[in-house]
C-alpha cells in the first residue's frame, strides 16, 4: 500500500511522530511519502491512504484547506467531512449539546456586540481566556486577568474585526497545577494519554509562531477523564470507527469533575513517543482503514 501523510512545509522537521509512523508503517510493507498539503503537483489519486498529520498552517487560510480535503476525497483521513466539522470550535456547541461537559464558552462572530450577553459578563468577572474558533497550536490566544477587562475585550474586538469569530472560556485553575490530559484514540479505540503543561502564561501576551512550545509527560487517566472522552467520541456527527486518529483535551473544572476543552480531529500531535506500541496502532489502523476502503461495496 501507498500512504501518504500529509504536513505543511514549515512543519516537515518539527513533527515529532512522523518518524515512528513512517517507520511502523514501512515495517509493516507499506511505501510512504511525507507530502505538503498545498503543493499543487502532489498526486493524491496515486495513494491508498492520504492521512492529514501536521498541516499546522491551515488556520489562515481554513476554505482552502476544506476545499483541498474535498477534492482529495475518498483515501483521505480523517475525511472531508470531519474536517470541515472539526476546523471550527463550534463544535463545542454541538457536543454541549448532545450532553458532553465541555469547557463553558461564549463565541462572538462579527456582528455580535462583545459586551451584554449574560454569559460573557460573568465570564469578564473571572480570569479568561480569549482566541479564535478556528486557529491551532494556541496561536493568537490569550490569557487576561479579572482587571484586563479592556485588553480582553480589545482582543475579542480584533478578531471580530478581521471578520473571525473569537470565543471566551473562563480559565479553568486547574491546569496551572495538574496541565491537561490528552487522551490519543485510533480508529475510536482508546491508545495511551499524556499530560500537557500549561501553555498560556499570565501576562504573556498573544502566542506567536507556528505553536506554542509544550511540556508533556505521560499520564494515565482517571475512570473520569476517559469517560468524558469516550462521550465526546460518541457525540461526534461521523462514525468513530472510522476516525483514522483523535484527541481529546481533558480539563478538571472547579468542582473537580473532567470536561472537554478541545477535540482534536484534525491535525493533532498524538504523541507517538509516549507509549511504545502506539505507533503501530496507528500503522495498523491506517492500513486497516485503507483495505477497507478499497474492498468493492458488498
Amino acid at each position: 500500500m501507498k500512504i501518504a501523510l500529509v504536513t505543511a512545509a514549515e512543519a516537515r522537521t518539527l513533527d515529532e511522530d512522523l518518524p515512528p509512523l513512517v517507520a511502523a508503517l514501512v515495517e509493516r510493507g507499506a511505501a510512504v511519502d511525507v507530502p505538503v498539503w498545498d503543493d499543487p503537483s502532489a498526486a493524491w489519486d496515486g495513494y491508498d491512504a492520504v492521512v492529514v498529520r501536521s498541516t499546522w498552517d491551515y488556520a489562515p487560510r481554513r476554505d482552502a484547506f476544506v476545499a483541498w480535503a474535498r477534492g482529495v476525497g475518498s483515501p483521505l483521513f480523517n475525511g472531508a467531512d470531519v474536517l470541515a466539522w472539526n476546523t471550527d470550535k463550534r463544535y463545542l456547541e454541538h457536543l454541549a449539546a448532545r450532553g458532553v461537559a465541555v469547557t463553558p464558552t461564549h463565541f462572538v462572530a462579527p456582528g455580535d456586540r462583545a459586551e451584554g450577553a449574560p454569559t460573557m459578563a460573568t465570564f469578564l468577572e473571572r480570569e479568561i481566556v480569549v482566541k479564535p474558533s478556528i486557529s491551532g497550536g494556541a496561536k493568537d490566544t490569550a490569557r487576561y486577568l479579572p482587571g484586563e477587562r479592556a485588553r480582553a475585550l480589545a482582543h475579542v474586538a480584533r478578531l471580530v474585526d478581521a471578520g473571525r469569530t473569537a470565543m471566551v472560556q473562563p480559565y479553568q485553575t486547574s491546569v496551572d497545577a495538574r496541565g491537561e490530559t490528552a487522551l490519543l484514540f485510533f480508529g475510536g479505540a482508546y491508545s495511551h494519554a499524556i499530560t500537557k503543561g500549561p501553555l498560556l502564561a499570565r501576562g504573556a501576551g498573544l502566542v506567536e509562531g507556528l505553536f506554542a512550545e509544550e511540556r508533556i509527560s505521560v499520564r494515565a487517566p482517571t475512570g473520569a477523564e476517559r469517560a468524558v472522552a469516550e462521550a465526546a467520541l460518541d457525540a461526534v456527527p461521523m462514525r468513530r470507527k472510522n476516525l483514522a486518529y483523535a484527541r481529546v483535551d481533558v480539563v478538571l473544572g472547579e468542582d473537580g469533575a473532567p470536561m472537554v476543552l478541545e477535540l482534536e480531529l484534525t491535525e493533532p500531535s498524538v504523541f507517538l513517543g509516549y507509549a511504545p506500541e502506539a505507533a503501530g496502532r496507528f500503522a495498523d489502523t491506517i492500513l486497516l482503514l485503507a483495505r477497507a476502503r478499497a474492498q468493492p461495496a458488498q
